[in-house]
């Protein structure tokens, strides 16, 4: 089974305007062609058969456990990169609150949650991978913090200090990256005491071992 990953990209050129209770907005959810922050290029061609019968979820901070937020009207290639259009739910408080944040330039990030087979890339020399195929794209999230994420990482230490519950992990692995071997050091024995207080008996170990290989997996990935 492949795992689900992500990236993230700043939302810029956006356009966005108001359609009567709704929001309508674009921009690039990834751009093909260049090198991120882990050394990975996505060619161009990549996502066709991803979205050709299959158009994404729209989440916050991929927060797939949630209402989706809004819709994506289009999911589609041009030149540049992965182009698309959405649609905010009206009604919907949290979208409401995303539409307000847009508006504002305090969020301005688009993150793809996909999935790769081995087929579908090739190492580089130098680290990173030339991404031919996209396996499966099955959601688009809009993200707060965009690919360059300096400031989080200088802040990360903090953040691991206010993990308290399990959700707490699964949101911040979601969009984990960049730390150190110490702070995954500590971030592991931050989950053992966190799975400890709330975790069931039985499965709290596996728990443990499941969160533990994650996070070693993201420190040996960028470091």
């Amino acid at each position: 089974m492949t795992k689900l990953q992500y990236k993230t990209i700043e939302l810029k050129d956006v356009e966005l305007k108001s359609e009567e209770d709704g929001a309508t907005f674009s921009g690039y959810a990834s751009v093909f062609n260049g090198n991120d922050l882990v050394g990975d290029t996505i060619l161009p061609g990549a996502y066709k058969d991803a979205i050709e019968n299959f158009t994404p979820k729209m989440f916050f901070n991929h927060d797939s456990y949630s209402l989706p937020i809004g819709k994506w009207i289009k999911v589609e290639e041009d030149e540049k990169g992965l182009k698309v259009i959405g649609e905010l739910t009206p009604g919907n408080p949290q979208s409401e609150a995303v539409k307000a944040a847009l508006k504002h330039g305090t969020v301005d990030g688009l993150s793809i949650g996909y999935k790769l087979v081995a087929s579908g890339y090739k190492r580089k020399k130098d680290g990173g991978r030339t991404i031919e195929k996209i396996e499966a794209l099955p959601e688009i999230s809009i993200v707060t913090f965009p690919c360059d994420q300096s400031a989080r990482i200088d802040s990360k230490s903090e953040d691991i200090d206010e993990l308290k519950t399990v959700r707490d992990f699964e949101n911040y692995l979601r969009d984990a990256g960049g730390f150190s071997k110490a702070e995954a050091t500590a971030l592991c024995a931050k989950a053992r005491a966190v799975f400890s207080d709330q975790g069931e008996p039985d499965g709290e170990e596996k728990a443990q071992k499941e969160v533990c290989e994650r996070i070693k997996a993201l420190a040996e990935r960028f470091n």
